[in-house]
């Protein structure tokens, strides 16, 4: 199985389309992941870029996110949001959406409402939908998300366990169960190390958090073996972000570490450790 890196635009936001997409490649990247602005001139541009970087390298991956801001509204007004929001998205043809989905509040019927219209529009445009293990959403947490399995078997995942150590304040050294459970539908794999209180570290690489790497190596390492005997390809997104994930120091908010540098650091990690 050939494992693909992705490079993701949380952070890099002052980079235009081609301008990011060249930093891309000349990092080693496989492709993107991005959240696109809602800004016709940008969107114009990296349509551009991306059919240009595609015909150069046929097998360059986009990613795409369907990522909202905190809003008060109605699961209905919600759903009406995300599908215009997704069928725009098919002008890009990516080869996926990291969808985040439902609120952890909404109920569990007017989260299945979300996610069954979700994958009928994912089936009808033949894109393929993940849905992002993510505080907030209907993945919140390990046995909320394991429900909905039940109602959805054939349901994938962006693999984000750093968000689940937080709910539960733990490494999930306790679920090991459910962690096993999902990992048939984890599609892609956002790689960041978390803390029991925090979705990230300041730096995986510092010695103070080697038994959190660890930990969140073995995770992927499980994934991946699995993946191994059933997939072509898989992909990953090395995802540590700016702040407020990334600690800040108190008064100057100089940020604690480089968040670019850690990505390609952990990409080049992974290469090391998942090969």
């Amino acid at each position: 199985m050939e494992i693909k890196y992705l490079c993701p635009y949380w952070g890099s936001e002052e980079y235009q389309p081609q301008t990011f997409i060249d930093y891309v490649k000349d990092k080693g990247y496989d492709g993107i992941e991005i959240n696109i602005p809602n800004d016709t001139i940008f969107e114009t541009k990296f349509y551009d870029a991306l059919n240009k970087v595609r015909r150069e390298s046929p097998n360059f991956i986009c990613g795409l996110q369907q990522v909202f801001s905190i809003k008060k509204e109605t699961p209905e007004e919600y759903l009406d949001k995300v599908l215009k929001r997704m069928s725009d998205m098919v002008h890009y043809q990516p080869d996926f959406i990291n969808s985040h989905t439902g609120k952890d509040y909404y109920s569990f019927s007017d989260n299945c409402k979300i996610i069954d219209a979700i994958e009928e529009l994912s089936i009808k445009t033949g894109i393929p939908v993940y849905h992002e293990i993510h505080r907030g959403r209907f993945t919140f947490h390990s046995q909320a998300t394991i429900r909905y399995l039940d109602v959805f078997p054939s349901l994938k995942f962006v693999g984000d366990f750093s968000h689940w150590c937080v709910v539960s304040e733990s490494l999930l050294q306790d679920q090991e169960e459910a962690i096993r459970r999902v990992i048939p539908h984890i599609a892609h794999l956002h790689a960041r190390v978390a803390t029991e209180q925090a979705s990230q570290v300041n730096n995986p690489f510092a010695p103070e958090w080697s038994q959190h790497l660890e930990r969140f190596t073995t995770i992927w390492k499980d994934i991946v073996n699995y993946k191994k005997k059933r997939r072509k390809q898989f992909t990953i997104t090395p995802e540590f972000g700016p702040f407020p994930y990334m600690p800040q120091a108190p008064f100057t908010q100089a940020p604690l570490s480089d968040q670019r540098e850690l990505n390609i650091k952990m990409k080049d990690y992974l290469k090391s450790q998942l090969s």
